[in-house]
C-alpha cells in the first residue's frame, strides 16, 4: 500500500510532523523518517495499529492524545 508523503508545518516555534499511522511490519521504516525528521516526541491521535516500545528504544517519547 503506497502511504502519503510525511507533511512537516512549523508555527512559530513548534514543528509538526503529519504522518499515516504505521504498523509492526512498517514500524523500523516509519521510525527511521521520524529520525530523519528530528521527532524526539510522538503523539498518536489514532487508534494503536503498532507496539510503541520499538519507537521509545529509539528515543522517541510516545503520547497518547485525548
Amino acid at each position: 500500500m503506497n502511504r502519503p508523503a510525511p507533511v512537516e508545518i512549523s508555527y512559530e516555534n513548534m514543528r509538526f510532523l503529519i504522518t499515516h499511522n504505521p504498523t509492526n511490519a512498517t514500524l523500523n521504516k516509519f521510525t527511521e523518517e521520524l529520525k530523519k525528521y528530528g521527532v524526539t516526541t510522538l503523539v498518536r491521535v489514532c487508534d494503536a495499529t503498532y507496539d510503541k516500545a520499538p519507537v521509545e528504544k529509539e528515543g522517541i517519547h510516545v503520547l497518547l492524545a485525548g
